[in-house]
């Protein structure tokens, strides 16, 4: 064979003149295997190729909403139907949560009572002010004024009984970490801080978060969830801090009974407008059940239970009845201060499940009380809608805590004294949600940026019942939409 003396490739790969018959016989063979190894790559590449284009792309779904809107019981509820492994694996951790949840609505009364009593005392005292100022940590109580309760030497003996829970919330607080800590001021002034010309900022965890932010309120359950990893010496060591607060509860259960039983602490309550049985993570009702060595939390009680989120979390669900198609759920910090971390998480969503709690009318936001709580969720809504990123991804309205409006209004509750637009429609609870529907699917439909249709669905996330059966029509409805994306309907 005869090279071209200008071509410096063919000069460089030329077997030798003098080439013996071996040496021959040897380069040919290296040849050989270099082009099956080269080949192999190849192939290998090809196949990588094909396999990358026939992986199935995750179903991505963003839970928005202001806090305490529903979203972490949303994404409870779709681990309770797809997740049951790790849900019962992490179902023991939830009693610590649910303690502090129990022991924090105790003090809450507690302080009241104390407030009260101090005041009446004040009251009693020759030549003092009755002028005792009156400073609230809860969302919706009021002062009371010249009604004179009747306090016993009962109450001071529940104000004693009851002092050991402050050192216990202390304890469950530090052992769980930041998501156990409500946001109750923002330097945030604007409802809807992601929404900016400004372009978002990289994903990165939120600067609150004291664990990898992947993990969300998991992070929580993991440092009281037993481990084969755990050397036995920690683990008793758990077992014995458990055991201790479950001891200390106890010693304090009739107390507790006692102090939520009580004539007169109920009096003080409602005059207060206080309403303890509407918030989040209200077990007062349930101390005879769960007061116990032997209290396993119930699949309600969990999704009752309240953990606040930190950041933005991804949790990862895989549902059986798809084949096995893997769902990235996010749950988001819905605080003013924790919504600009939103937009960097819009773009290749497949859908938005934007929850809005209509009990919450006449409330205002924890972190800051200026703000009425419908009306911030109005702004975030529209400016969710708006979004020309989020323009062809699918969104869906759950109008929460129906459950809650119904008590309210039952209870007496005027809408329109805290909604100047109800105007003079019939003040019931069914006349309000149809009122509520119109008002989302108007603003749906005037900032949209291009058509889409309206998906709305009218729940109480706490009632896992009814909640299945909502999220089975959401996720035949979401996955076509992810399936109809990639061509494959």
């Amino acid at each position: 064979m005869r090279f071209p003396t200008d071509d410096p490739l063919a000069i460089a790969i030329a077997p030798p003149r003098n080439e013996s018959p071996e040496d021959r016989e040897t380069r040919e063979r290296a040849e050989l295997e270099a082009r099956r190894v080269s080949d192999a790559i190849d192939d290998q590449i090809r196949q990588e190729r094909s396999a990358m284009k026939k992986k199935k792309k995750p179903v991505k779904v963003l839970l928005l909403g202001q806090s305490e809107s529903g979203k972490s019981a949303t994404l409870k509820n779709f681990q309770l139907q797809h997740a049951r492994r790790e849900w019962a694996e992490e179902r023991a951790s939830w009693r610590a949560v649910i303690y502090l949840n129990l022991i924090r609505n105790i003090i809450r009364v507690l302080d009241i009572l104390v407030r009260e009593m101090t005041l009446a005392e004040s009251e009693n005292r020759p030549g003092s002010s009755t002028t005792t100022e009156y400073i609230s940590d809860s969302d919706d109580e009021t002062p009371s004024s010249g009604l004179s309760h009747r306090f016993t030497g009962k109450h001071n003996f529940m104000k004693r009984r009851l002092g050991p829970l402050r050192s216990i919330q202390t304890d469950l607080e530090s052992k769980l970490g930041p998501e156990t800590q409500e946001v109750r001021s923002t330097a945030s002034i604007s409802a809807t801080p992601f929404d900016s010309t400004v372009p978002p900022l990289p994903r990165r965890p939120s600067r609150d978060v004291g664990v990898n932010s992947t993990n969300g309120w998991k992070s929580a359950l993991e440092k009281l969830r037993p481990s084969i990893v755990n050397s036995a010496r920690l683990q008793r060591r758990r077992d014995a801090d458990r055991n201790e607060i479950t001891d200390v509860l106890l010693g304090c259960k009739e107390a507790m009974l006692d102090l939520w039983q009580d004539p007169v602490v109920q009096q003080v309550l409602a005059h207060r407008k206080t309403k303890i049985e509407d918030s989040p993570g209200f077990f007062l009702n349930d101390i005879d059940r769960i007061v116990s060595h032997d209290y396993e939390p119930t699949d309600s009680d969990i999704v009752r239970a309240r953990l606040r989120t930190v950041g933005i979390q991804q949790h990862k669900v895989v549902m059986d009845e798809g084949n096995g198609k893997e769902w990235l759920l996010y749950d988001v910090g819905g605080t003013r201060s924790s919504r600009a971390a939103w937009a960097s998480y819009f773009d290749d969503v497949d859908a938005i499940i934007f929850l809005c709690p209509i009990s919450c009318f006449d409330e205002q936001l924890r972190e800051d009380r200026r703000v009425n709580r419908l009306e911030d969720s109005f702004l975030l809504w529209k400016s969710v809608c708006s979004s020309r990123i989020l323009a062809k991804t699918e969104i869906i309205l759950f109008l929460n805590k129906c459950d809650l409006l119904h008590k309210k209004i039952q209870r007496g509750m005027c809408v329109k004294d805290h909604i100047s637009s109800y105007g003079d429609r019939k003040n019931d609870a069914i006349t309000v949600m149809r009122y509520l529907q119109q008002h989302f699917k108007e603003i749906y439909k005037q900032y949209s940026p291009e058509p889409r249709p309206f998906y709305l669905h009218f729940t109480s996330v706490i009632d896992t019942e009814a909640t299945a059966a909502t999220l089975s029509v959401v996720e035949e409805s979401i996955l076509r939409t992810h399936l109809r994306k990639a061509d494959l309907l």
